[in-house]
């Protein structure tokens, strides 16, 4: 039987039975024994009456005729989202399912995982599963190409933030009296508490310039992906209905890990035992960093998807699964990036300031130096560089590590796609998508 592939004979061929028109017996094939009568020629006389027509099947030798070209279907187009942020939950694949390499990288000799597929980078990064160093270059390319919206976010923030520090280190900070460990426990606690109380102000003020900058940078670096720019404006028109969301989201993450610190350290205070508080944050740090990181995605989720804080833990929970790991790298990373860079701006400056203040540099020994306006100003310009450089690279890697764990868990990036107005993408596999 002939198993050539695009060939569907229809019914028996001769040389899958007796051969029509055969005596009784005979089979189909070559010439049998006492069979004399010549085969009959091609074009000639048929197997039977009952033959196909031609055209539906040739033998082995014979020419094909010309198959008529199919009629082109039209793909109906989606007309594209305002954004892709207005997404409220998975695409692509049912829940549970990977989708590889982010739905049309998956085909049939495709290229596998030793090779990059061809993509279409309509914005800051391609539409494909991402490697460590595209995920920091897509950061650091949304901050150059949108630099007027990143660092006047930062910078406002950080401006804000230092401001208020420093008033509070200066007129808070500085009149608080030192603990005297000679002075008893009432003197000593009233001392701690007032310190704690001032250094919570901060602390509070930090906080919430944190939150708005992450809301703020997280639109714009959403944007960026699909290649639009984004003003200060408009990321605050987009972000501000979310931040009591963020606001809760950020405290309840923050009350959950202080109560998890507290019920790993309360046998030790109750026991009055350096031994099991020791064993106790040696428990509390590693259990911290892993909850960190598998709800790191939480806030992107939060923002983009438009859902819930549950829902938004839920959703960063199921992302992180299986790539913790990868996750934690990548994070970890860029903190040393973005720890390195700081101390590289503040440090210099801090010994500037010491040098140049009337304390010198022995009012690192006795405090004083939290009374000198010279050294408190320059301190604050320096964390002022470092805040504005460092908060928006930090927030544009959870941002990409979000929008990569959706493209290789839920093909995103045909979302992405038709959000930025490619036309065609994912329809033809061997071929990479245009960009429209």
């Amino acid at each position: 039987m002939n198993d050539s592939p695009g060939r569907a004979v229809p019914g028996p061929s001769p040389s899958d039975g007796e051969r029509p028109g055969a005596p009784d017996g005979q089979q189909g094939g070559g010439p049998q024994q006492g069979d004399t009568a010549p085969r009959p020629p091609a074009g000639g006389q048929k197997w039977s009456a009952e033959q196909p027509p031609p055209g539906e099947w040739q033998s082995p030798g014979a020419p094909q005729p010309p198959q008529p070209a199919p009629a082109p279907t039209a793909v109906p187009q989606q007309p594209a989202p305002r954004s892709w942020a207005a997404s409220t939950g998975p695409t692509g694949p049912a829940a549970g399912q990977q989708a590889p390499y982010g739905g049309q990288y998956g085909y049939p000799g495709g290229p596998g995982p030793w090779g990059k597929p061809p993509a279409a980078k309509p914005g800051t990064i391609p539409l494909r599963p991402l490697d460590m160093g595209e995920i920091l270059d897509g950061a650091v390319a949304t901050m150059r190409g949108q630099w007027r919206s990143v660092l006047s976010i930062s910078l406002v923030v950080a401006t804000i933030v230092q401001v208020v520090d420093l008033v509070l280190k200066k007129y808070a900070l500085a009149d608080l009296p030192a603990p005297d460990p000679e002075a008893g426990p009432g003197a000593l606690l009233d001392a701690m508490g007032a310190s704690l109380m001032s250094s919570s102000a901060s602390l509070l003020i930090q906080f919430i310039g944190g939150i708005l900058a992450a809301a703020l940078l997280t639109m714009v670096f959403s944007r960026a992906v699909l290649g639009r720019s984004s003003t200060v404006a408009e990321a605050w028109r987009d972000a501000r209905p979310r931040l009591p969301h963020l606001v809760g989201l950020t405290l309840l993450l923050g009350l959950g890990a202080a109560v998890l610190v507290a019920v790993l350290l309360l046998p030790a205070v109750l026991a009055r035992s350096i031994g099991l508080a020791l064993l106790g944050a040696l428990v509390a740090f590693p259990l911290l960093i892993w909850l960190g990181i598998k709800f790191s995605l939480a806030s992107p989720a939060l923002m983009l998807e438009k859902s819930s804080i549950p829902t938004a833990l839920r959703r960063s929970s199921k992302l992180v699964r299986g790539s913790w790991w990868r996750i934690f790298g990548i994070t970890a990373l860029t903190a040393l990036i973005t720890g390195f860079i700081s101390a590289v701006i503040i440090y210099p400056l801090l010994f500037l300031g010491a040098a140049v203040s009337g304390s010198g540099f022995s009012g690192f020994e006795d405090g004083t130096l939290l009374d000198d306006w010279t050294f408190l100003v320059i301190l604050g310009i320096a964390s002022v560089i470092a805040q504005t450089i460092t908060l928006p690279m930090q927030s544009g890697v959870t941002v990409l590590l979000y929008v990569d764990q959706r493209i290789r868990r839920e093909a995103l990036d045909l979302e992405l796609a038709r959000a930025a107005g490619l036309e065609n993408y994912g329809t033809d596999p061997t071929a990479p998508p245009t960009g429209g």
